[in-house]
């Protein structure tokens, strides 16, 4: 019999989902209890966040009394119990995948192979997170199911496109939370809302059943309040799909972390400024190097003359336009339910294009990967802000640079890990971005757990609205 005193429900709520699986694993919680915690918190919270647009209660007390079941058999997956959140651009069977679009007719009849390796797990899918209309945009400020705020102050942008995954986390609204990346879609909100995000290597995680943005860019995105926790789960949902024209078969295998800090070389960008990184992020950075005197070993400065953070953002975001005029076809010629101004626009610029143009797109890509050969031939992991600047005023002009610092690794394939680093003078948290080449997530994420521990710059969990 269990003797031990119950978990308060804000600690559960604040737990890690390393923390959250040891409790389950001692039966010091039940996963249907633990769900109904994250329940009663979605129905308190997401009223004034908005971080999810569909959530069941009643599939959430199936799932988290199957989970009850399996723990009393001893027959478990996992992440067995673990209350998860799905941006909604992945399919879930029998649910339309709005994709923060106005209307969409087209219901799944599978579920995208990350909600069926989840599902496989035991985890308990809690609902669908807001999102940019399209997963166009980095601050889901939709123009249809409304914006989602940022936990640490309402009227923020909690980023995008993946900003209710985020704000859900940070709040403590899941545990962890699934979302896309193709230009910073996950590393950006994880900057804004002081949570820790993975862009795996391109490919490690099929992004089949992923609604496309951007099939070369692309990639499925993992969200959590503990940096061990995104190593749990990329091992759990990585591996081969032969469904997935994209998905790695050879890649470079997981294999355990073999850094040693003494002959660790980490590269770092000579002037932040110059790339447009605001001067209160910089004196972030900076800080938060000098708390890391001996976890980045030799620290070198690397040459990025050659490379233009904004062409190539613009780029990327090119590729992003032009395909959606092929993913989102039905619903730009829908009269009855009709895309808003601003989507509409901005996928016609891409219209307007020549194959020529977009050509010349695809051709930074390969100019990223030549780029990223060079630079981790040099250095083992490059170190720089997350994104140029903290969250910014729903009703103000969001910034075109957001994505900027994240375009590289997106190009390139790379991995790259969120963490947070510090708080900006105005009280919000602002992320650390360490991106590894192709293959080293393992070694990345291991990195980023060393230096989470010696910053211990993270919030304290979960955020709640004022």
């Amino acid at each position: 019999m269990n003797t031990m005193p119950p978990v308060a429900e804000t600690d559960m709520r604040r737990a890690t989902l390393l923390q959250t699986l040891h409790w389950l694993a001692i039966g010091r919680i039940q996963p249907q209890a633990l769900a109904d915690v994250y329940q009663d918190a979605i129905e308190r919270l997401n009223p004034r966040l908005n971080a999810y647009v569909d959530f069941s209660v009643s599939l959430i007390q199936e799932q988290s009394a199957a989970a009850d079941r399996r723990r009393r058999d001893g027959v478990i997956g996992r992440l067995d119990g673990l209350p998860i959140a799905i941006k909604d651009n992945f399919d879930v069977a029998g649910v339309t995948t709005r994709a923060g679009m106005r209307r969409r007719s087209v219901v799944p009849e599978e579920d995208a192979h990350i909600v069926a390796r989840l599902r496989a797990s035991g985890a308990v899918l809690l609902g669908k997170t807001n999102m940019d209309e399209g997963a166009l945009g980095l601050a889901t400020n939709n123009p249809f199911h409304g914006a989602t705020h940022n936990p640490h102050r309402h009227g923020y942008t909690a980023g995008g496109s993946s900003g209710g995954a985020a704000a859900a986390v940070a709040s403590g609204m899941a545990v962890a939370a699934i979302g896309s990346d193709s230009l910073g879609s996950i590393r950006v909100p994880a900057s804004y809302c002081g949570v820790y995000a993975l862009k795996p290597t391109h490919g490690e995680i099929s992004a089949r059943g992923l609604v496309p943005a951007a099939r070369r860019l692309d990639a499925v995105g993992l969200l959590a309040r503990g940096v061990d926790d995104l190593t749990v789960l990329l091992q759990t949902l990585a591996g081969y799909d032969a469904d997935d024209a994209r998905s790695r078969r050879r890649r470079v295998a997981f294999s355990p972390p073999d850094w040693e800090p003494g002959n660790l070389r980490t590269g770092f960008l000579p002037d932040l400024a110059a790339v447009g990184v605001d001067t209160d992020v910089c004196d972030v950075f900076n800080a938060a190097l000098g708390q890391l005197k001996g976890e980045l070993g030799e620290r070198r400065q690397v040459d990025f003359s050659d490379w233009d953070f904004a062409r190539t953002r613009r780029a990327g975001l090119l590729l992003m336009e032009a395909e959606m005029l092929h993913t989102f076809a039905a619903e730009l010629a829908d009269e009855a339910y009709p895309v808003s101004a601003g989507f509409r626009q901005m996928v016609e610029f891409a219209a307007n294009k020549s194959a020529a143009d977009y050509v010349a797109a695809d051709l930074v890509l390969d100019a990223a990967t030549l780029k990223m050969r060079r630079l981790f031939a040099q250095v083992d992991v490059l170190v720089l802000p997350t994104t140029p600047q903290g969250a910014f005023p729903l009703d103000g002009p969001a910034p075109a640079s957001q994505a900027d610092l994240c375009s590289f690794a997106s190009l390139a394939g790379c991995p790259s890990v969120s963490i947070p680093m510090g708080f900006l003078p105005n009280g919000l948290p602002i992320g650390m971005q360490l991106v590894g080449a192709r293959g080293s997530d393992l070694r990345l994420l291991e990195l980023a757990a060393v230096c989470a521990s010696s910053l211990d710059a993270e919030p304290a969990y979960p955020v709640e609205p004022a």
